[in-house]
């Protein structure tokens, strides 16, 4: 048997997969990878942090509830964790590293529009594989990236449609100044129009504003039935707040959001979302023994006062999409995996979701849900399935 001392250990990395470099100091057998690498890239740090690090401890109770069942064709997750720190250059950086240095066999990452535009030609030239976990604006089938939230057809129109049927048709429209919140808006305003409604206002302000005096004297003016949200990260602690203090709070105005789930009420203040709505894929208080077994185990790992948002319970959903699809296609290889996740159906916390056979998205119910005192939602509105419609006429 090779003789090798410490620091020949150390130089190889110290670890089993780098000891098997050293020949002769393993049987063939154990050189063998006896794990397998999966990426997780959030913004742990900078303003998208409070709607996006959360995503990690979600795919974190997944690999532990996958590897404690035996891991993915008997091979161990080992996550790899990157800060993409709400900087797009970094999150292109951080992807390279993860497919070239780290060779993951897929990542589950991103939160932002701009976040996933910047990766893709990075997934592109590296044969890689992303699991897209947040709700966002359609008008994309990367054949690299699996999309497994809502895209904004499902939900925008599903809540446009619905607010209209409430009282007042008039909407005053407000988001952050990229992607997402104007791609939704260009399906909102054609929507109220359709359903006999008026748009009365529309702004955008840049990612991480805190400064909201201007707009909401503008609402005050158009005085609308509605206003729908698409501002996003800690930017929405300083909206609800500063509509709260000018009397534009949950009791006096309607409003509704495709971007506010529960872990942003939990930064916001419960006490500043009382009264407001917002439409998700998924609400911690849906009545299900799947949804509260899932609730008990992210509760029991990271405390009782955890809650779960829509983008969290769908970052969670991916990685079990990634081993259903691996174990499908009985490979890792990213052709294969991608191929086997056509149709591929989950019973997720949310409920049954399913895999469009060419489109990359999935099938899946809306609801839309009014902020409780305690930050949880009531569930005002569910619909039914409804299909991915990524490139709608608009």
């Amino acid at each position: 048997m090779t003789k090798f001392n410490r620091r020949d250990f150390l130089q190889a990395g110290g670890s089993l997969l780098a000891v098997s470099a050293i020949p002769g100091l393993l049987p063939q057998a154990a050189w063998a990878a006896d794990s397998v690498k999966l990426g997780l890239l959030h913004s742990l740090t900078g303003t998208i942090a409070l709607a996006e690090a959360s995503l990690v401890d979600a795919e974190k109770l997944a690999i532990e509830e996958i590897n404690a069942a035996g891991g993915v064709m008997g091979k161990k997750i080992e996550a790899v964790i990157e800060d993409g720190a709400s900087d797009w250059p970094t999150f292109a950086e951080k992807t390279k590293k993860l497919l070239q240095r780290d060779k993951v066999a897929a990542i589950v990452g991103c939160y932002t529009s701009a976040s996933r535009k910047a990766v893709l030609p990075v997934l592109n030239q590296n044969k890689g594989l992303l699991y897209y976990p947040t709700y966002y604006e359609g008008q994309e089938e990367d054949k690299q990236v699996l999309y497994p939230s809502q895209e904004a057809t499902q939900s925008v129109i599903a809540a446009i449609e619905w607010m209209a049927k409430q009282q007042g048709k008039t909407f005053f429209l407000v988001g952050s100044d990229y992607i997402y919140p104007r791609t939704c808006n260009k399906i909102a305003k054609p929507t109220i129009t359709k359903a006999g409604g008026k748009t009365v206002g529309e702004e955008y302000v840049p990612l991480g504003h805190t400064e909201f005096s201007s707009i909401i004297n503008k609402i005050k003016a158009a005085k609308p039935d509605w206003i729908y949200s698409t501002v996003v990260g800690g930017s929405n602690v300083a909206f609800y707040k500063q509509l709260k203090a000018a009397g534009l709070g949950g009791d006096k105005q309607k409003l509704l959001s495709t971007v506010v789930s529960e872990n942003e009420i939990d930064g916001i203040g419960k006490e500043n979302a009382v009264g407001y709505f917002a439409c998700m894929g998924y609400f911690q208080s849906i009545k299900s023994a799947r949804n509260e077994k899932f609730v008990k185990a992210i509760k029991a790992k990271y405390g009782q006062d955890r809650v779960v948002g829509d983008p969290m319970q769908v970052a969670y959903n991916s990685v079990y999409l990634w081993k259903l699809a691996v174990e499908k296609a009985k490979s890792f290889d990213v052709d294969k995996v991608i191929a086997a996740s056509s149709g591929l159906e989950l019973d997720a916390p949310e409920g049954m979701i399913k895999f469009h056979a060419t489109n990359h998205h999935v099938a899946k119910r809306v609801r839309i849900g009014r902020a409780r005192a305690d930050g949880q939602f009531d569930i005002v509105h569910e619909t039914g399935v409804i299909e991915p419609n990524p490139f709608p006429k608009l």
